[in-house]
C-alpha cells in the first residue's frame, strides 16, 4: 500500500467550487465507504472543513488510486472530473505525509499557525475509524500528524496570537468599523465553527453577542457558556436589524441570509464563514451592507509569522516526516521477512518428511528431537540477518533491502511490487 493525498483548498478553489465539494458530516459515513470499495483504495480518511476537502488514502497504485478517489469525489460534488482537476493537488507516498503533517501544524492553513485544523482532523480521523475506512497506515498516519500538529503549537509561538479564520475574519471587519469594542454582534451557527465565533467575539470585547441557531438548545447552552444572548430562530430578521455585525457559520445547504433579508438590515458587516455560503449570491452587492466570505479572507489573508516560528515548525515536520518513513519502510520489510521466516519451515519441514522416509525406526520422540535442533539452528542461523535489515531497512534507502532478499531467496510478498511511476502531478502544491 502506498499513501496518496488528493484534495482542493483556499489555494486552488474558490468557494464556488469549495461548495460543491463540501461533505456534510451526515454523508462522511457514506462517502468513506465508497472510497473503500474502490478497486484501487484500501483505507481513506476525508478532512471536510470551510476552506479545504482532502482525501487520505491508502491505495496499491499511484494512477488506479487517483482515478478512484477523483471518481468519487466528482460524483460527490456534481463536478466533471475535467472540470475538478484542475483544481486538486495530489501528493503521494512522501509528499503526501509531508502534507498531512504541515496541514495538521497550520503550516497550510489560511491563517498561519491557527489551531482549529487539529481539531478538525482529529474529527475526520475520528470519523474513519468509526467507519471502518482506517487500516494500520492510516492510523499510524493520522496519530503521527496529531501529535505533530500538538508538538507546533506547544514547542513553537506559531499560534501565540491565537490565531483562526475568524480573528483574520474580524481583522477584516476592523478595517471598516474601527474599534470592535462595544460593538453588538449576532453570530448564525451554534456548530464548532459558531462556537468558535462566539468565543473569538467574546475576546475581542464586542457585545452585546447575541446566537441564533435552528436548535434551540445547542444555542441556549453556548449563549449560557459565554454570557450572550440566545435568539430564537424565528426572530432571525428582528436581530438583523438590531446589530453592527454578523457572523454567519451553519452548516444549511441553502443560503440563510437572502437578499431580501439583508436588505432589511442594512447598514450590516457580514462574516460569512460558511462552505456553503451562507449569503445568497445576489445579496453581496447591497449598497450598506458588506459581506467578508472565504474568497475575500483567501485574497486579504495574514502574513506569515514570523520567520523564526515558521523555520521552527518545517524542523519539526521534516523530523516527524524521517521518522515517520523510517516505519513506514520497517512495516513495508515486515512481510518479507515473515516470507522469508515461512520459506525457512517450509525446507525444514519438507527435510523432515524426507527423514521419516528414510529412517522409518526413528521413535515419536527421536523425530521431535531432530525438529527441535532443525528449528533452533535456523532461528539461530535467521535471528540476526532479520534483526539487521529491520534496522537499515528504517535508514533513508533502505527499501532496497527487501527488495534484495525478495530476489535472492525467490520470495512471493503480496503487495510487494514496485509502485507505479509517479508523474510530475504528484507533487503538486
Amino acid at each position: 500500500m502506498n499513501l496518496l493525498s488528493v484534495g482542493a483548498s483556499y489555494r486552488t478553489a474558490d468557494v464556488a467550487v469549495l461548495e460543491r465539494l463540501v461533505i456534510a458530516e451526515g454523508a462522511l459515513p457514506d462517502v468513506l465507504q465508497r472510497l473503500i470499495a474502490q478497486p484501487y483504495v484500501g483505507e481513506a480518511v476525508v478532512l471536510s472543513t470551510c476552506n479545504r476537502v482532502e482525501v487520505y488514502a491508502a491505495v496499491t497504485g499511484f494512477h488506479g488510486g487517483l482515478g478512484d478517489v477523483c471518481n468519487v469525489l466528482a460524483e460527490q460534488s456534481g463536478l466533471s472530473a475535467a472540470d475538478l482537476a484542475g483544481h486538486l493537488y495530489v501528493h503521494y507516498d512522501e509528499a503526501a505525509v509531508r502534507h498531512s503533517f504541515r496541514v495538521s501544524a497550520g503550516l497550510d492553513s489560511m491563517v498561519v499557525g491557527e489551531a482549529q485544523i487539529l481539531g478538525q482532523l482529529r474529527d475526520a480521523y475520528h470519523s474513519a475509524t468509526e467507519s471502518d475506512s482506517a487500516g494500520r497506515l492510516l492510523h499510524e498516519l493520522m496519530q503521527q500528524a496529531l501529535r505533530v500538529g500538538k508538538r507546533a503549537h506547544a514547542e513553537t509561538g506559531i499560534d501565540r496570537a491565537g490565531q483562526s479564520v475568524v480573528t483574520a475574519a474580524l481583522d477584516m471587519a476592523r478595517s471598516h468599523l474601527g474599534d470592535l469594542s462595544g460593538k453588538t454582534a449576532l453570530v448564525i451557527g451554534a456548530g464548532a465553527m459558531g462556537a468558535l465565533s462566539v468565543a473569538t467575539l467574546t475576546r475581542a470585547g464586542v457585545g452585546p453577542l447575541k446566537l441564533t441557531n435552528r436548535s434551540a438548545e445547542r444555542a441556549d447552552r453556548l449563549a449560557e457558556a459565554y454570557g450572550a444572548t440566545a435568539v430564537p430562530f424565528a426572530d432571525l430578521d428582528a436581530a438583523l436589524a438590531s446589530v453592527d455585525m454578523v457572523v454567519s457559520a451553519t452548516a444549511s445547504i441553502a443560503p440563510v441570509l437572502t437578499r431580501e433579508r439583508l436588505e432589511q438590515a442594512r447598514p450590516l458587516v457580514v462574516l460569512d464563514l460558511a462552505v456553503p455560503r451562507d449569503v445568497a449570491p445576489d445579496a453581496t452587492d447591497i449598497d450598506g451592507v458588506l459581506v467578508i466570505d472565504i474568497d475575500g479572507l483567501a485574497a486579504g489573508r495574514r502574513s506569515l509569522p514570523a520567520a523564526a516560528e515558521t523555520a521552527a515548525v518545517e524542523q519539526i515536520v521534516a523530523t516527524e516526516v524521517d521518522h515517520f518513513l523510517g516505519w513506514l519502510r520497517g512495516a513495508d520489510i515486515a512481510p518479507t521477512v515473515a516470507a522469508l521466516r515461512t520459506r525457512a519451515d517450509e525446507v525444514v519441514a519438507a527435510e523432515l518428511r524426507k527423514l521419516t522416509g528414510r529412517r522409518p525406526e526413528f521413535t515419536a520422540e527421536q523425530r521431535a528431537d531432530v525438529s527441535r535442533t532443525l528449528h533452533r539452528v535456523v532461528q539461530q542461523l535467521l535471528h540476526s540477518p532479520t534483526v539487521r535489515v529491520r534496522q537499515l531497512a528504517a535508514e533513508s534507502g533502505g527499501d532496497q533491502y527487501a527488495t534484495l532478499l525478495r530476489q535472492l531467496f525467490d520470495l512471493d510478498v503480496p503487495h510487494a511490487t514496485q509502485v507505479d511511476a509517479v508523474p510530475e502531478i504528484g507533487d503538486q502544491a
